[in-house]
């Protein structure tokens, strides 16, 4: 056997000679031009994510106002008169909270400033009774040097706070912006990207589409009149059965905070009336609380099952998980976001999840009684 033709044939075979093979060469190119594009489009989307992020509230927002665009549309509006008559409206809702809980805010933070001394001196005759005293000049001093340097760090910090502010509102006229023209050319936005997707797939997304706007729309329209009823309701209260000052701004931030944040809301919102309940007198805050809780438990379990019952059936577990998903990633926008983004998915798996009977087992049963053994026959003796 000749060994050195053995081996050169071997070497022939893998074409050794030749060099490196050409695939080669080409797919580390592909690679090199895979990572690059790859690195790119995150660094794109890491610049741009602001901008996607509004994108994104400004499709859900459209979403939300398509059941009562499309009201008006089938009774021969058009759609961009109705899109503009439920913008005016929303407008208007916001420019009435606002208006309505400027004066509260003013008046209470006006009655703050003005009962300091009555405070401090309150805590004073506190700590005379256990024996403890403190300078009230000294405290006075204190209190003024850091009211100094408090207003020297806001005229400090008050170019970064306009900065903010103004960016706020331009982000909120953007989201206008898109929001009105996703709505109003709806059909034909919808239309160009589903002429992107062969038939079978447009049906699958119109699906999912009609999904989503059913619970979305459902989800506000559902907020909106448990909002309404929470601060009519609230009103009443506050104003006659406990002569609350403010009592109309504090039913409606009641009534707002407490259906529009998710699970904590109710505490949040009730954390206002509370306070001022107690301003007034203990024995208020005190009812005002009973109030809160009483109407919680018949909103619970008389109002929102019957509100809710064709637009979102969502697990408290659910609820809160996704709230908590949401704020993480965008915030308080995103724990508003996240219970109709959870309800859309629940229902799109209820629709195209197919479920099988279940296997009987005691582990999903009640425990089943154990027949006695029978006892043995008796012996003749």
């Amino acid at each position: 056997m000749d060994t050195g033709d053995s081996v050169a044939s071997r070497l022939a075979l893998f074409d050794v000679d030749d060099g490196m093979p050409p695939w080669i060469g080409r797919l580390l190119r592909q690679l090199v031009v895979l990572t690059l594009a790859v690195l790119a489009t995150i660094m794109v989307l890491r610049e741009l994510r602001g901008l996607i992020v509004l994108l994104v509230i400004s499709q859900f927002l459209a979403i939300a106002l398509e059941p009562a665009v499309a009201f008006l549309a089938h009774r021969g509006w058009r759609r961009g008169i109705a899109t503009g008559a439920i913008f005016a409206l929303v407008f208007a809702g916001t420019i009435l909270f606002v208006g309505a809980m400027t004066p509260l805010i003013v008046d209470q933070t006006r009655t703050f400033i003005a009962n300091i001394p009555g405070y401090t001196q309150q805590i004073q005759d506190l700590l005379a009774e256990i024996d403890l005293t403190f300078d009230v000049d000294q405290l006075s001093a204190e209190v003024t040097r850091g009211l100094q340097t408090w207003a020297a760090n806001l005229a400090g910090g008050l170019l970064g706070a306009s900065t903010a502010v103004l960016g706020t509102i331009f982000d909120g006229f953007t989201v206008a912006l898109f929001t009105f023209y996703l709505t109003a050319d709806g059909p034909r936005v919808r239309r160009g990207v589903l002429s992107l997707l062969p038939q079978e797939r447009q049906r699958e997304v119109l699906a999912v589409l009609d999904i989503a706007i059913d619970r979305t729309g459902g989800y506000f329209y559902s907020r909106l009149l448990l909002a309404g009823i929470s601060t009519l309701l609230g009103w009443a209260v506050f104003q006659f059965a406990l002569d609350l000052p403010f009592a109309l701004p504090l039913a409606l931030w009641l009534g707002v905070v407490s259906q529009f944040i998710p699970v904590v809301g109710t505490y949040i919102g009730g954390i206002l009336p509370f306070i001022i309940g107690l301003l007034e007198d203990p024995s208020t805050g005190l009812w005002v609380v009973i109030y809160i809780a009483v109407y919680q438990v018949v909103e619970n379990y008389l109002l929102a099952p019957r509100i809710t019952a064709r637009t979102m059936e969502l697990h408290p577990a659910v609820a809160f998980g996704a709230a908590l998903v949401g704020g993480s990633l965008m915030g308080a926008v995103g724990a508003i976001m996240a219970l109709p983004v959870a309800a859309t998915l629940q229902a799109f798996i209820s629709t195209y999840l197919r479920r099988h009977d279940l296997v009987e087992s005691l582990h999903f049963n009640e425990p089943v009684a154990r027949p006695k053994k029978p006892k043995p026959p008796a012996s003749d003796e």
